[in-house]
């Protein structure tokens, strides 16, 4: 049987998205469980296009398997006019088989997203994330205002999920709040999931 881990999937197109999954995924540890960091592909409108079966860098693709048999759920995408990016919707498309069966009732789930700029659609991307998650029957976790960085932030950060304000050239770092509410995800997804999994007296 394979340790109990926390998925951490995720689409970057700029590295921002994919520094905050390092970072949710450092919560994790921090929380007590494994992360397992996945990507998926790019999309194209060119019906040959094909991809590499593994990256070039960075983690490897998810398939269904590693959803499937995941405790908990960390799903990020930079936003995409509001919405969550075309290569991670088209692999939550891909997930009927899950939901007809219930794989991933039951376990908790949270979101996370990186934009251009400050008021560019973080919050109406993670909602958008979160759908079918709740679809699926997952427990969502948000970021409670126990999380000082939440009112003290001056970049990204919601309690609907992380987020990361990159800037206009998709340069600027993670900075010191928006790195502890990517941690604070990751932990309170492994507690939860911890707590979900605890045998019951």
């Amino acid at each position: 049987m394979s340790t109990p881990y926390i998925l951490v999937l995720y689409y970057s197109r700029n590295g921002s998205t994919s520094e905050m999954a390092r970072q949710v995924a450092r919560g994790i540890e921090l929380g007590g469980m494994e992360a397992r960091l996945r990507t998926v592909p790019a999309v194209s409108a060119d019906c040959e296009a094909t991809s590499p079966e593994i990256p070039e860098s960075g983690a490897l693709y998810a398939t269904l398997d590693d959803l499937k048999n995941c405790s908990g759920l960390a799903l990020g995408s930079p936003t995409r006019f509001g919405n969550m990016a075309a290569p991670l919707k088209y692999f939550l498309d891909g997930t009927s088989n899950l939901w007809l069966t219930g794989a991933l009732v039951g376990k908790p789930a949270g979101v996370f997203t990186s934009t251009a700029s400050l008021h560019g659609g973080q919050e109406t991307t993670l909602m958008s994330m979160l759908l079918p998650l709740l679809h699926h029957g997952m427990l969502i976790m948000g970021l409670p205002y126990s999380e000082s960085a939440l009112l003290e932030t001056t970049g990204g950060g919601t309690p609907y999920g992380a987020s990361h304000h990159a800037g206009a050239d998709g340069k600027r770092a993670l900075d010191r709040h928006e790195t502890d509410l990517c941690r604070a995800l990751g932990q309170r997804l492994a507690k939860t999931a911890l707590q979900l999994d605890a045998p019951r007296s």
